[in-house]
């Protein structure tokens, strides 16, 4: 599997103008180039990861690094997914059907049948265990880490923020420096964060989801070098596994652009 061709040759639909074009940027060099594809754009992985993108948007422009996304949904997920995360509609493409994701062979999740289901029941079944930990290994502990908290990952909000994560009352970052202090993931901290980002999608299921089938797809993470050499990739195997450091997702950039 040639992975730089097939993402050079990929021609998604991008959110901001609707048009069809290139995902990956191959006339121009001297910049790394970050290529996102992200499972359902109603995933807890896709929102999580863009939540990570915007946090440290200034730093990537510093490094010159240019990132761009890919999720499986419509335009019209694309546009709500870029109004409440921040992340570019200009760097957003969507893949009604995953079609790029099986090209990459990346892991479609949990595939069991029940006979007699719909493949759409099948994919609610097949996620809901994914969820447990079946067919998802990783995914228990990370859901357990966002409420005991990390003391090695930064603190997520800051003391002044207010988040709003129905069905709980609107909470400042402050708060949480009650849970054990500052400077770090504090306990309920991620938990928090994912609950809002979970409250969002269900207010607009249809939206978001469009077509359930591809519920259990899961993504992965690519890095091109200023000459458009592919020199990092990771392959996601369980929900909320879409970094080999979750603690930390973005870090694996350090080894490149320091």
């Amino acid at each position: 599997m040639d992975t730089n061709a097939i993402l050079g040759q990929a021609q998604p639909q991008n959110v901001s103008d609707g048009k069809v074009g290139p995902l990956l940027n191959t006339e121009e060099s001297g910049a790394y180039q970050l290529i996102l594809v992200w499972p359902q754009l109603g995933d807890f992985d896709s929102l999580e990861y863009a939540w990570w993108i915007q946090r440290q948007a200034g730093q990537l422009s510093t490094q010159g690094v240019q990132v761009r996304a890919v999720g499986i949904g419509n335009r019209e997920s694309g546009q709500r997914f870029c109004d409440f995360t921040g992340f570019p509609a200009k760097d957003l493409y969507v893949d009604p059907k995953g079609d790029l994701h099986r090209q990459l062979n990346l892991y479609p999740g949990l595939t069991w049948t029940v006979p007699f289901f719909t493949p759409v029941q099948n994919s609610y079944l097949n996620l809901l265990l994914m969820c447990a930990g079946i067919g998802s290994p990783g995914t228990l502990t990370e859901v357990f880490r966002g409420y005991k908290g990390d003391r090695n990952a930064p603190q997520l909000i800051a003391d002044e923020e207010t988040v709003q994560a129905f069905p709980l009352p609107p909470v400042t970052g402050a708060l949480f420096n009650r849970a054990g202090g500052k400077g770090f993931q504090r306990p309920f901290e991620l938990a928090t964060l994912r609950l809002r980002n979970m409250a969002e999608v269900l207010k607009h299921w249809q939206t978001y989801v469009p077509d359930a089938t591809y519920l259990t797809q899961r993504g992965g993470t690519f890095l091109f070098d200023d000459r458009g050499e592919l020199v990092y990739e990771h392959r996601d195997r369980n929900i909320l596994g879409f970094a080999a450091n979750m603690s930390n997702p973005l870090s694996f950039l350090q080894e490149f652009r320091d």
